[in-house]
């Protein structure tokens, strides 16, 4: 059985790691440097860093500071935030990410998804969703949760998944922050949908979250942010938490307890 991994996330606004809750109120959480360095110790199965405002702001992602992070760790990295065209994607590669998040580009002009798997290789394309539960249905949002879209997420996910992503990161904006668990049913309906990860995301506050989103989803990742910035669950115990609840999770020796 695969292993299920925990995956750290930056979230990146003015060079700084912040943290929000439901997309909103956002406050700073700390130097993406030091806690990229400090995930890598810990023994996180991957990093993700996202320019939460680049998009927004209709610039490119902080390339130096992508650089700077990459040399510091050694596990799967991957960098979201103003990647509209394949020139935005080589400049991340180039700067040290091993794959790319797409989210308002690839609504836009679904063929990048396509365009950067060609030239890069399914497995460099994770294409994010961010969701929000809107009069009974779950539907896609933009622009950093600011822009509605007609597309319904399972929808657009089956879509993605045809046009080459080799991964999709499903964020609920509902429980975005909230710590009161990961949206289980969309994640199970997504993940049940289609044949490429899912990484689930939005609402992680405690151990039994990740338990739970493990036995009763086919997600393959969780991914949390301040519960991890702000040490409440040191990830080393939650991997031996999850261990010991027979979740396949990768286990680093010698690493940071």
């Amino acid at each position: 059985m695969l292993k299920k991994r925990i995956i750290p996330c930056l979230d990146i606004k003015d060079g700084r790691t912040v943290k929000g809750i439901n997309f909103i109120d956002i406050q700073d959480a700390g130097d993406p440097i030091e806690l990229a360095k400090r995930y890598v110790e810990e023994g996180a199965d991957e990093l993700v860093f996202l320019d939460i405002t680049a998009t927004v702001e209709n610039r490119k992602t902080l390339v130096d500071l992508v650089q700077k992070i990459a040399k510091e760790i050694n596990i799967p990295f991957t960098v979201g935030g103003g990647i509209n065209c394949l020139s935005d994607v080589e400049k991340i590669i180039k700067a040290g990410a091993d794959k790319v998040s797409i989210n308002s580009s690839a609504v836009k002009n679904p063929e990048l998804i396509s365009e950067i798997a060609n030239q890069y290789g399914s497995q460099c394309v994770v294409v994010a969703i961010d969701t929000k539960f809107v009069d009974g249905e779950w539907m896609v949002f933009i622009h950093g949760g600011r822009t509605s879209t007609p597309l319904k997420t399972i929808e657009w996910a089956k879509t993605v998944t045809e046009l080459g992503a080799g991964e999709i990161l499903l964020t609920s904006m509902n429980n975005d922050g909230t710590k009161a668990g990961f949206a289980m049913d969309i994640t199970n309906e997504v993940s049940k949908a289609i044949n490429i990860p899912v990484i689930a995301s939005g609402g992680a506050g405690t151990k039994a979250h990740f338990y739970d989103l493990f036995t009763n989803t086919e997600a393959s990742a969780g991914l949390a942010a301040s519960i991890f910035h702000y040490n409440e669950i040191p990830i080393p115990e939650l991997k031996k938490y999850l261990q010991n609840k027979n979740i396949p999770v990768r286990i680093t020796e010698n690493k940071t307890a």
